[in-house]
């Protein structure tokens, strides 16, 4: 990867899957006509399983890696038949800030206003789909007096993350693991969740559909380019804005 001239890092829902039909093709065919020079790692919530069945039809581009789970799976796609195999020695600090609390933290939030438990079992954090209406705050509260963090994103979702762990800190482990320079890669997202991505400092777009409360937290921020064009068409108009990939008469 790190020969790569240019890494792009997204988020999924609303970025990467988001935007016209012409626009996504047009990314798409971008990214697959110059795999030998472009990369590209998923940084999502969404777990390995997802990404697998998503790509599978060959519709949408398969990742060199992902950041998955809201930061707390760092992987690799392996083998002829593509799967995403967790990067054990880039995940064993996630894990032990994680020490198998899941249980715990579903008892502690059992009855917590606002949260409905997100049926699917997930390693390293704990996943709510979130009711803004009836939420009172004492969830956060609760995770936060145990040593966990919390983040809300979209109105939608609440997820209770090992401490300092997010799709930031961890697309950095992934990157310096990989030896990739900053100035190659692009960060891309829509929502809260996707904020700890610019505070890395990389250069980053937030997408025309982005999240309110995204755009706000990084209005004082010099790397983040906000895009005039929703999903994958903001994610073009940032390479083109950030002249990342510059060889004469291409175009994104």
């Amino acid at each position: 990867m790190k020969q790569k001239q240019f890494v792009l890092a997204t988020d999924l829902d609303g970025t990467f899957l988001g935007g016209s039909d012409t626009d996504r093709n047009a990314l798409y065919r971008f990214i697959e006509d110059r795999r030998g020079d472009v990369g590209l790692i998923f940084v999502t919530g969404r777990d390995p399983q997802f990404i697998e069945r998503l790509c599978a039809d060959g519709r949408v581009p398969w990742p060199d890696y992902v950041v998955g789970d809201v930061g707390t799976t760092i992987a690799e796609i392996v083998g002829a038949s593509r799967k995403v195999r967790p990067l054990a020695a880039l995940e064993a600090d996630i894990a032990e800030l994680w020490n198998d609390n899941g249980d715990r933290i579903r008892t502690l939030l059992n009855k917590a206003a606002g949260l409905t438990l997100q049926d699917t079992p997930f390693r390293y954090r704990v996943s709510y789909h979130f009711d803004p209406k009836t939420y009172d705050g004492a969830a956060e509260r609760i995770v936060r007096h145990h040593g966990f963090d919390a983040l809300i994103s979209a109105d939608r979702f609440f997820d209770v993350l090992p401490p300092g762990v997010s799709k930031g800190p961890s697309l950095r482990r992934l990157l310096k693991h990989l030896g990739v320079a900053d100035d190659r890669v692009l960060v891309a997202g829509d929502t809260l969740n996707d904020l700890s991505l610019f505070e890395t400092g990389l250069r980053g777009v937030a997408v025309a559909n982005s999240e309110a409360a995204l755009i706000a937290s990084l209005r004082d921020r010099g790397n983040a380019y906000r895009a005039a064009t929703a999903g994958a068409g903001g994610i073009a108009e940032a390479i083109r804005h950030f002249n990342f990939f510059s060889k004469a008469g291409e175009t994104v």
